[in-house]
């Protein structure tokens, strides 16, 4: 379960296809981009970039329309170390 500090409070699409920035409550900033190869199964809808432009932040999360979302915890994590999570 997150905490209060992991929640994301700000995405925005990047001009990178398939890359998100997003910042956190506690101010911590980062990106998220995905592998062409993780677009299968529910997140295969993605490969729209219409679609994967359309993310949001909904408690917490970054969200999509179609009831598709991401872990804030464990994207959080990623990026603290890394400074952004690659979905694989």
């Amino acid at each position: 379960m997150n905490t209060d500090w992991e929640d994301v409070v700000e995405v925005n699409p990047e001009s990178t296809p398939l890359t998100l920035s997003v910042r956190f409550a506690d101010g911590l900033r980062g990106r998220i981009r995905f592998e062409p190869t993780h677009l299968h199964g529910v997140f295969e809808k993605l490969k729209n970039a219409v679609l994967f432009n359309q993310a949001y932040v909904e408690h917490g999360t970054v969200t999509w329309p179609g009831e598709l979302d991401l872990a804030p915890d464990a994207m959080y994590d990623e990026i603290k170390k890394n400074g952004e999570w690659i979905l694989k």
